[in-house]
């Protein structure tokens, strides 16, 4: 299973952009999955999760700002990126299927893992 993420580009701040995330195979899947970032020096962070049994997990900075969703229970899933500024540039990624015990805003503990798309947002 690989999975792309696409929707990155640049913005002005209080611009807004969406990103998806699909899979190469098939579309169903009951997975908690998450959207990650990292800006260029900076860890990378959880910013937001949408779990198997339902709940919608948001990092306290993207709170308010950012939406998780997919339209129904198949991929792809979409990260809806409002009011943004320059503290929101970083490469944005994907990841599914959460492991058993897991912690839904840390990367590695997901089983699939995307390769990125950039966001930057100029002032």
């Amino acid at each position: 299973v690989q999975l792309v993420e696409s929707g990155g580009g640049s913005v002005q701040t209080g611009g807004s952009l969406r990103l998806s995330c699909a899979t190469s195979g098939s579309t169903y899947r009951r997975w908690s999955m998450g959207g990650f970032r990292q800006a260029p020096g900076k860890d990378r962070e959880g910013v937001a999760a949408m779990i198997s049994d339902g709940r919608l997990l948001y990092a306290d900075s993207v709170k308010g700002r950012f939406t998780i969703s997919k339209d129904n229970a198949k991929l792809p899933l979409y990260l809806q990126m409002n009011s943004l500024t320059p503290e929101d540039t970083a490469m944005y990624y994907c990841a599914a299927s959460l492991k058993a015990g897991g912690i839904w805003s840390s990367f590695g503990d997901y089983i699939y893992r995307g390769q990125g798309t950039q966001v930057a947002v100029s002032s």
